[in-house]
């Protein structure tokens, strides 16, 4: 009889912990599916953001090159792209700051640089600000690989 009750004993043990280990396998593969997802999003919000920022610094930077010249009339035109390239930095701009907090002061100042190309005094300061804004962009995605 005892032999039994430490058989059927042993055999829910048995079961109990292959339960156990089961769930807590099931949870790491779901953690690291999150993780994962994780990172394919904020990839995707940074590889947006990246793009959108260098759409509206060329924007930006024929805009304030056709006002120096004085090209009025195309001047006009670039303004109006530039509107739209500005527009169609928002969301990009703030899905990272959603997703990756730690990138939002990075992200704002790669912004900021671009938007800092509006009203340059001449070409030799278009030319510094549009550097700048290249470096501010490439300094999120060093700090982004980093995090």
């Amino acid at each position: 009889m005892w032999a039994s009750l430490i058989a059927v004993f042993g055999t829910l043990l048995g079961s109990a912990t292959s339960f156990v280990l089961q769930q807590r396998t099931v949870r790491v593969e779901r953690t690291e599916a999150r993780s994962h997802e994780g990172r394919r999003e904020r990839l995707a919000a940074v590889t947006a953001l990246v793009a959108a920022l260098a759409d509206h610094r060329r924007a930006m930077w024929l805009r304030e090159d056709l006002r120096l010249a004085g090209a009025a009339d195309a001047y006009e035109a670039a303004r109006a792209d530039s509107h739209t390239t500005r527009s169609a930095l928002t969301a990009p701009l703030v899905t990272l700051e959603l997703l990756a907090p730690e990138l939002a002061e990075q992200a704002k100042a790669a912004a900021t640089a671009v938007y800092a190309l509006r009203g340059a005094p001449d070409h030799a300061s278009l030319t510094a600000l549009r550097s700048s804004a290249i470096d501010a962009a490439d300094a999120l995605v060093r700090q982004a690989a980093s995090t």
